[in-house]
């Protein structure tokens, strides 16, 4: 068995589409959205005093991610039930997701003044002060919400984000198992327990990871943790599975290819199987840098010195600051290559 020099293991999942998510692929989709579209707007021509109608093209225009238009349409329902929380809340939703943070908590204040037996507003501002790092006030508004609904798996998930964002680990376990227990299909809470689990070398990772995933069988999410914590723990075949299944549900995902062939160079010198991997990810991912590194030291260990000089450099040339590339073309001069730095 031979030394690697290095390899690069990234541990965050790649950016990939949803199922949930239109899109347009040349098989008739967009006329769908089309053809959605023109329903939607029948029925406010039909009902042009319904806010829900206006609702409903909202949620559209955010499936399509024409968010301008869908604050259009939160604002007409707003206007049509002034006195409606749940309008002001979907907006300020919208307003979150575009880090529209003071407009969004604006508009939740507002949302629970119109009803204050609801929680949903409390809620979505605790959030609101969690990622503002608030930790104290966010853990206010979490418990108010709590007084008003005590089942809320939400709340509890929100209390266990604060305390890890806090640093208490025990706590912050025991808030999302009190999540989950509240809803045993509460999904976010099931990863959220897996992932401190994991952290600690926890085998209850796998068994909260696959929960997740029989709750959502097509979340790349969920597999690509399980599928990491099996990575680090010498768990290569079960962590391999998991990456071809979602390659099976997301064929776009780079990061299934990058680490399958991470586990087939570093673990299983597999070089040429590896190679075939990281070439799939750079098909999937041109500029990913790490990918073009792992593919050159593949021709590297194989002698092909020349093709790993062309690898070795595209990863450069796309992140100047990436030492191990910069590495890899010392190695390669030292063997004699003749090697001229961008």
């Amino acid at each position: 068995m031979y030394r690697l020099p290095h390899l690069v293991l990234l541990l965050l999942l790649a950016a990939c589409g949803t199922p949930d998510t239109p899109t347009s692929d040349g098989t008739g989709a967009n006329d769908t959205l089309v053809d959605v579209l023109k329903a939607i707007e029948a029925r406010i021509l039909s009902a042009p005093d319904d806010p829900s109608a206006f609702a409903e093209r909202a949620r559209y225009f955010q499936g399509i991610d024409s968010l301008d238009l869908a604050v259009n349409d939160w604002k007409r329902a707003m206007l049509l039930a002034p006195t409606d929380p749940q309008w002001p809340i979907a907006l300020a939703d919208l307003y979150y997701q575009k880090l529209r943070l003071e407009e969004a908590e604006e508009l939740l204040i507002s949302a629970a003044a119109l009803d204050t037996s609801r929680h949903e507003a409390l809620l979505k501002r605790s959030e609101i002060k969690l990622l503002k790092r608030d930790y104290k006030e966010a853990m206010t508004l979490a418990n108010a919400a709590l007084k008003k609904e005590v089942r809320d798996p939400k709340a509890y998930y929100l209390k266990g984000w604060i305390h890890m964002e806090a640093g208490d680990t025990a706590l912050s376990i025991s808030s999302y198992r009190t999540a989950v227990e509240q809803d045993p299909s509460f999904y976010e809470g099931y990863i959220a327990l897996g992932l401190l689990h994991a952290a600690q070398r926890d085998p209850l990772a796998l068994q909260y990871y696959n929960t997740a995933i029989d709750i959502r069988p097509t979340s790349v999410e969920a597999w690509y943790n399980k599928a990491m914590y099996c990575q680090e723990n010498q768990q290569d075949s079960l962590a391999l599975l998991c990456y071809e299944r979602i390659k099976a549900i997301d064929p776009r995902n780079a990061m299934a290819y990058y680490n399958t062939g991470f586990v087939y160079l570093q673990n299983q010198q597999r070089v040429a199987e590896a190679r075939t991997q990281f070439l799939g990810s750079i098909v999937r991912a041109p500029r990913h840098a790490p990918s073009h590194y792992n593919l050159g030291l593949t021709y590297e260990l194989e002698n092909k010195l020349d093709s790993a000089l062309v690898a070795y450099k595209s990863a450069l040339k796309l992140d100047p600051s990436f030492d191990l590339p910069a590495e890899g073309l010392s190695r390669l001069q030292a063997k004699g290559v003749q090697v001229s730095y961008p």
